[in-house]
């Protein structure tokens, strides 16, 4: 419910800010802005998820989170809205997000048996994927038919029911009663990521793909511009990779009898750039829509897989703070390519980002193939056959 909300209020204050502005670099630069707490959070949270009652974690988190959209209904709904609230909530609500999120996703190996847990990161993805799609269309009818304020308004209203479901939760402890949170818990989770190539692969894979292949900060000015729509045609544009993505995790099933995850990563990573590519050659919006569905399926499916190393090679005691590493990775990846996005936009033109960007992320794939070639070779260990 929660994530629901928040897709809503990252549609709305992307086009508030280029409404404001009339600047794709403005919307990447917000996303930049979002990138220091992202991190910074990220290796804090991590230790707490190791260390602390994840629920309660959870809910203190989801609180701090609904603070930041008050605090942008409040701006939409006075007469002139102003820029630095937008910047100032969004990056405190990234900070926010990152001591959430990994420690949601130490909890999910807990709760399920060892070979469930490829199904389970396939069912958690759905959950993601249906957020990113209702969210982004959601946000477009929203905005288009009341306004920016109610938008932001219904984000909080998602944070309370999230936090109602939490309270009915019982407590989650650490496998061992946890480690205490510290700089040293931090570095051990460092220390141990120094001997896991294959795991790095993963992390590395997922920042090329966004990086290089993430042109979101450009889909206000497409779909204003190229597409010539307004709102309504910006929601489609952020809903079609996960239209495409919650379609992908909902036929899932097949991958707990891949005996390779790490191929599947790799092809996966090839197909999102590719058709990222294929995306900015056309200014037919259904066309469009089509390959940012294709990519979406193909980054889902990536996901999967990368979570699914995740969870069987990390023991327990250190699952917090190296899905806080693989937060850092997923959330700080998209805001970096937010700005190569912007700044090669407004150097040459928007098309012309979106196609670069698409080859340099089958381009990097190659590279870490040849220098990463762990990644390629993982399998599920304490054993050489198939998950089942």
């Amino acid at each position: 419910m929660s994530f629901f909300g928040r897709q809503i209020t990252i549609v709305a204050s992307a086009l508030q800010l280029f409404l404001l502005t009339h600047s794709s670099l403005q919307v990447g630069l917000l996303s930049l802005a979002q990138l220091g707490p992202v991190i910074a959070a990220s290796f804090l949270g991590g230790a707490l998820a190791d260390a602390v009652d994840r629920r309660r974690l959870l809910m203190v988190a989801n609180v701090l989170m609904m603070t930041t959209s008050v605090g942008l209904a409040a701006n939409a709904m006075i007469g002139q809205p102003k820029v630095w609230p937008i910047y100032v909530c969004t990056a405190l609500s990234g900070g926010f997000s990152s001591i959430d999120s990994p420690t949601r996703s130490a909890a999910v190996a807990t709760l399920v048996r060892r070979d469930q847990i490829p199904a389970a990161a396939a069912l958690n993805q759905t959950g993601y994927q249906f957020g990113q799609v209702g969210g982004p269309a959601f946000a477009g009818l929203l905005i288009a038919t009341v306004s920016l304020a109610s938008a932001y308004w219904f984000d909080v209203a998602t944070f309370v029911v999230a936090l109602v479901l939490l309270v009915r939760m019982h407590a989650m402890v650490p496998e061992g009663g946890g480690t205490r949170a510290s700089i040293t818990s931090v570095k051990e989770g460092l220390h141990y990521l120094k001997g896991q190539r294959a795991v790095q692969g993963g992390f590395l894979i997922d920042i090329n793909a966004m990086v290089f292949g993430m042109p979101r900060a450009l889909f206000p000015q497409l779909g204003t511009e190229l597409f010539g729509g307004g709102a309504g045609t910006v929601g489609l544009l952020y809903a079609a990779p996960a239209a495409g993505a919650f379609v992908g995790a909902v036929t899932t099933g097949w991958v707990g009898r891949v005996k390779r995850p790490g191929r599947a990563v790799i092809w996966s990573v090839l197909l999102w750039g590719g058709s990222i590519a294929a995306f900015g050659t056309t200014s037919v919006l259904p066309l469009a829509l089509l390959f940012l569905a294709i990519a979406g399926a193909a980054d889902v499916i990536s996901a999967v897989f990368r979570g699914t190393i995740l969870q069987l090679q990390v023991p327990d005691r250190l699952r917090g703070r190296l899905n806080a590493l693989n937060i850092a990775v997923v959330t700080g990846g998209p805001r970096l390519g937010d700005l190569e996005a912007g700044v090669v936009a407004a150097a040459v033109n928007v098309q012309f980002s979106v196609i670069s960007g698409g080859l340099a992320c089958m381009a990097g794939v190659a590279v870490l193939n040849r220098f990463r070639p762990e990644l390629g070779e993982w399998r599920p260990p304490g054993s050489v056959e198939q998950i089942t």
